[in-house]
């Protein structure tokens, strides 16, 4: 891959003799072999039949099944080429392949730019606002590779079709009505790209690409790596790996979303592994609600066998990030009821 260019990350391991540094270090690996995951499949065209409702209805309560159980699925049918998705590979390998004073340009603030993660993960990255446009930092969208800015922009408008039509299919699984969610989640949704580049490390039994979390969204959209695996999701305890289809789009639901259900959906705890042999890369795209917006369970699904199980959140992406989602606690469990 392109991208092997010395990274932060790994630059640390290279001044060390490939020693990884110690804060690298995750005492709970995995060491077991962890079983592959049996991802549920849907197919956004059947979500959008109008030719057969039966079908339509069918793929419905295949969707509601899959984030009840697993809080996640892979995307199939979703309306961009293979090659696009190859293409948006493309100028993510080429951008983490730059020289570093290159990719130095675009170097983070606090939130936004190219960098590496705080909290001891074995990646570096670039994280973008895409949505509502008037919030972009242009400033951090790279020029190199050319067609960056071009690709990542129609990926985003591409997301926020996907992201419209399941919003409606989650809320009329439930039995809402179809702009339930979809109006918590509001105009002013905050849309963020994050390229990731996991570089090969040397210890992979011992270093974590991403620890444990889960993500702060509604919905998060993921482009993985082609070939190489590194995710896994957790279910009843027990990690499994995700397997990689390479043209579909793997979608996990986020906290907001396991608030708005009032629990059905389960918000995916997931990590990233690492490996020795090869360089991983990945494009998340994360959907979140209009901080400026209230968010909790929708009323028809508080009931008296379903207590209301969260309090009202506003802006939880605040709390999410101040309380650290890879820490002991989940930020969600501080709004449990």
């Amino acid at each position: 891959m392109a991208g092997s260019a010395l990274s932060p990350t790994k630059g640390r391991c290279r001044r060390r003799g490939d020693e990884v540094p110690e804060k690298y270090l995750y005492k709970r690996c995995d060491s077991e072999d962890v079983p592959l995951m049996e991802t549920p499949v849907i197919d956004l065209g059947l979500l959008l039949s109008s030719s057969s409702p039966s079908i339509r209805q069918e793929e419905t309560d295949k969707l509601q099944s899959a984030l009840s159980t697993w809080g996640c699925f892979q995307l199939i049918n979703h309306g961009m080429t293979s090659s696009f998705l190859d293409e948006t590979r493309e100028v993510a390998t080429q951008f983490f392949g730059l020289p570093p004073a290159e990719k130095r340009r675009y170097s983070r603030t606090e939130f936004e730019g190219y960098g590496h993660d705080e909290k001891d993960n074995w990646n570096d990255r670039l994280q973008l606002t895409v949505y509502p446009q008037h919030r972009r930092q242009l400033q951090y969208w790279p020029e190199n590779p050319q067609k960056f800015s071009e690709i990542l922009d129609k990926f985003g408008e591409m997301s926020v079709k996907i992201v419209e039509v399941l919003l409606k299919a989650m809320a009329t699984s439930l039995g809402l009505e179809e702009n339930s969610f979809l109006s918590k989640y509001g105009e002013e949704g905050l849309m963020l790209a994050r390229f990731n580049y996991y570089p090969k490390c040397p210890t992979p039994h011992q270093v974590l690409g991403l620890r444990p979390h889960s993500d702060g969204t509604a919905i998060t959209i993921l482009l993985q790596d082609k070939e190489v695996e590194g995710l896994q999701v957790k279910k009843d305890d027990q990690w499994f790996r995700v397997p990689v289809i390479p043209h579909a789009l793997f979608i996990n639901v986020g906290d907001l979303m396991e608030i708005m259900s009032n629990g059905i959906f389960k918000s995916a705890v997931h990590k990233v592994t690492t490996n020795s042999a090869k360089d991983r890369m990945s494009v998340a795209v994360l959907c979140i609600c209009d901080p400026h917006k209230e968010v909790g369970p929708a009323t028809e699904l508080i009931t008296g066998g379903r207590p209301r199980r969260y309090k009202t959140v506003k802006d939880y992406g605040k709390l999410f990030f101040l309380l650290d989602p890879t820490g002991e606690i989940r930020p969600i469990d501080t709004v449990k009821i």
